[in-house]
């Protein structure tokens, strides 16, 4: 398990990381989410015991990473934005030099390069140098560091950045296979990222945690009645106020119509009120044929872009959770 309490990292009067706390249980793929500049790394490297916190505390594996930083160390396997490669050796050479920093002992290290070569799938190159392999085989050498020592936790930051797509996917494919023995921490402002492989998500913003659950758990918090789309077979001047009466509406909009002779209205309504049979119901009364009914409920990537606007309305989940637990 991994714990961050109160974390707080200032550079000069910067603020990168502002009070931020989480937890991750054992065996979870833990995705770390924010746009560009949010804080994402910098924890990441305070996770790891690159960077020192300004305050706050970190426990892996129940051991604090500023009290007992090499048991913290020895529990974590990190893979950077940009993975630590020297260049003119080879996969096989990097990789035993890895396992010596990390104090392999010497007997192990033969074996547990050709193992997580393997896992990786780096064994038919281990004879290249680095230098002249792809950007893809080259995360999978970082990752392969990562491996060594087979630690309890994996850190990766933004493990597919500048990948090809079938690249991409070979790495995701290898990230769900880690997650069955180790917890992993992912990075990423990717959203379909971390919506194909995590379990649990965590967005933050300017440093701050704006929201934590499952997919599906952030949906449902931000969008808890759907908007509907109504397009109906008649004309806009005849529909409009029949749908303006119905009870529980809040908002009324008329949108370009998909077919000729039809016309398109979103409609929103009070929290907890269902319109769909509303709709249904007025149009079979007025013979107005109901040519598509659906809800146009909020996207991960909705809620990403509202949850990190810079716009002062924009809700906060975190907030908006605290207030519903506070209810009698």
């Amino acid at each position: 398990m991994i714990e961050v309490r109160d974390l707080v990292k200032r550079y000069g009067r910067h603020l990168a990381v502002d009070h931020l706390s989480f937890t991750v249980p054992d065996g979870q793929i833990f995705g770390f989410l924010g746009p560009n500049g949010a804080g994402k790394s910098t924890t990441m490297n305070l996770m790891t015991g690159y960077l020192g916190p300004t305050s706050g505390e970190i426990v892996v594996d129940g051991h604090s990473v500023t009290q007992e930083p090499e048991l913290a160390k020895r529990a974590i396997g990190y893979l950077p934005e940009i993975p630590p490669l020297y260049l003119d050796m080879t996969v096989e050479e990097y990789l035993d030099f890895a396992a010596g920093l990390k104090k392999v002992p010497k007997k192990e290290r033969g074996e547990q390069t050709d193992r997580v070569m393997e896992l990786t799938g780096v064994f038919g190159v281990r004879s290249r140098l680095l230098r002249n392999l792809s950007k893809g085989y080259r995360q999978r050498v970082g990752l392969s560091q990562a491996l060594l020592g087979f630690p309890k936790v994996l850190i990766l930051d933004e493990p597919t950045v500048g990948l090809d797509p079938q690249q991409i996917l070979e790495i995701r494919t290898l990230i769900r296979d880690l997650g069955r023995e180790h917890t992993v921490i992912l990075s990423s402002h990717i959203l379909s990222e971390v919506q194909e492989v995590c379990d649990h998500l965590l967005i933050i913003h300017h440093g701050k945690k704006v929201a934590a659950g499952t997919p599906e758990e952030l949906e449902r918090s931000l969008a808890r009645t759907p908007a509907l789309e109504a397009e109906v077979r008649g004309e806009a001047e005849r529909v409009q106020p029949l749908l303006s009466a119905l009870p529980g509406l809040t908002a009324l909009e008329q949108l370009p119509p998909r077919e000729d002779g039809a016309c398109l209205f979103r409609l929103e309504a009070a929290e907890g009120t269902d319109l769909r049979e509303a709709v249904f119901r007025v149009c079979a009364r007025e013979d107005l044929p109901l040519l598509e009914l659906r809800r146009d409920a909020m996207t991960l990537e909705d809620i990403f872009l509202k949850l990190t606007s810079d716009d002062p309305a924009a809700p906060q989940l975190e907030n908006n959770r605290q207030k519903e637990e506070e209810k009698p």
